[in-house]
């Protein structure tokens, strides 16, 4: 399918986002009663299966997607990701989902700021200003040096900067690879190096747990569905600044669901921060 089709675009991202931020919900609620470990792993078997599957029918199959000139790159970059979603998942049972996402927001800052020195990219002024206000909110989030400081609020953060990296890894590989060999990394060596933990931390899944373990794992199967197709109808430049969306549809869930407060420097800090991510965005479109 081309890319023509915008509006369909934006409306599949924000599908797309409120799905992963119920997916966000939904792991804060089992990470509260079971281990981290377990409640991603099983998220993982139930992704392979699915890249798996969507590999299979691509032209060539299993045989032509698992070629790649980057194959310890594709490896580290898979680890990495499976590694952030367990620290982003950690910092919901401490932060909650609202200011854990406010501070991992900053992801593409992150990116801009860092794709200079490792993907050569040329990075000008106003990305660089861009970057520069959106740590001013991250700082106004944090609140160093204040008596209400919590060292915690570093977690997201972490999480924030392995994700970039990931980001990062993802655009180099994509110079040889294709998106589907990405994905099927991503997929399958996520989940082996899941199991490879997280068999060690099992705990069983005892009653309504089990549906909600089951809808973990259907969402995250969609939200990545919705994505692909997300990229296949419309440009990525036209539709990711609506994947900032998320943010507003966790801290509802965040709110109503699990009694979050919303702080006034969380609201005025990821406001900044979402509004130097879109900036970013928006110079790099310019930029091609």
């Amino acid at each position: 399918m081309s890319q023509n089709n915008t509006r369909l675009g934006i409306f599949l991202m924000i599908f797309a986002t409120a799905v992963f931020a119920a997916q966000d919900g939904i792991s804060r609620h089992l990470a509260d009663t079971y281990n981290v470990y377990l409640v991603v792993m099983i998220r993982y078997w139930f992704f392979a299966l699915f890249v798996i599957a969507l590999s299979s029918r691509k032209k060539g199959g299993l045989k032509r997607v698992v070629q790649t000139g980057f194959p310890v790159l594709q490896v580290f970059r898979s680890v990495l990701l499976v590694a952030e979603i367990c620290v982003t998942i950690y910092a919901f049972t401490l932060l909650g989902l609202t200011e854990s996402h406010a501070i991992f927001v900053c992801y593409p800052l992150i990116i801009a700021a860092l794709s200079g020195p490792v993907l050569g990219e040329n990075v000008g002024w106003r990305r660089w200003a861009a970057i520069g206000v959106g740590l001013i909110g991250v700082l106004i989030i944090l609140r160093p040096g204040s008596g209400v400081f919590s060292p915690l609020a570093i977690i997201p953060l972490v999480g924030a900067g392995m994700f970039a990296l990931y980001g990062l890894l993802t655009r180099y590989v994509a110079r040889r690879d294709n998106s589907a060999t990405s994905f099927f990394y991503t997929g399958t060596v996520g989940c082996v190096a899941m199991t490879a933990v997280g068999i060690f931390h099992w705990e069983v899944i005892v009653g309504t747990d089990i549906a909600w373990m089951a809808l973990l794992c259907l969402t995250g199967v969609l939200g990545h569905w919705l994505l692909i197709k997300t990229y296949e109808v419309a440009e990525a430049s036209a539709v990711q600044p609506f994947a900032y969306l998320q943010l507003p549809f966790v801290a509802i869930i965040g709110l109503t669901l699990f009694g979050e407060t919303l702080r006034s420097n969380v609201v005025i800090g990821a406001s900044l921060v979402i509004a130097a991510g879109l900036f970013t965005l928006w110079r790099e479109r310019v930029a091609r």
